[in-house]
């Protein structure tokens, strides 16, 4: 697994969110399985089938944040706006029309907010490029062409 880029604010949410699950959610399950146990015969118990469903999402959702502790990086702001990085903003011209997107990390990408993964085709594509410089992206209509404006 690569780095997983993330702004500070959004690895603060995740960080709330584990916490939240370690300690508020996983006792809150735990308490349905005592309770649900209670009931007498757990194969026809759905009380029972329901809290170890759940026991399950929220075990699975702590072990993908912790996942992600390991490999999260923080997108700083950079002086240098010579190239393309994460956290760039690009100005760049398709067809005539002037465009701009901020590169982050998948975790944040919301194209129709003006915000692209660095692991998406266009991302990728910007990577590392330079103002003046003129992308082509292979699309399903075929290729298309960028040209950088400015990176701020």
């Amino acid at each position: 697994m690569g780095k997983e880029y993330l702004s500070k604010e959004q690895l603060e949410k995740f960080k709330a969110e584990l916490e939240q699950l370690k300690n508020v959610k996983r006792n809150e399950v735990a308490q349905r399985l005592k309770q649900a146990k209670e009931y007498g015969d757990l194969s026809e118990n759905s009380e029972y089938a329901e809290a170890r469903d759940e026991q399950a999402n929220v075990e699975a959702r702590i072990f993908e944040l912790e996942e992600l502790m390991k490999t999260a990086v923080t997108i700083e702001k950079s002086a240098d706006n010579a190239v393309v990085h994460v956290g760039s903003t690009v100005t760049f011209k398709k067809g005539g029309k002037e465009m701009i997107y901020t590169i982050v990390g998948m975790y944040e990408a919301k194209p129709e907010e003006g915000r692209i993964s660095d692991d998406s085709p266009l991302g990728k594509a910007f990577m590392k490029k330079k103002v003046g410089d003129t992308v082509d992206v292979i699309t399903p209509s075929g290729v298309v062409k960028y040209e950088i404006l400015r990176i701020e």
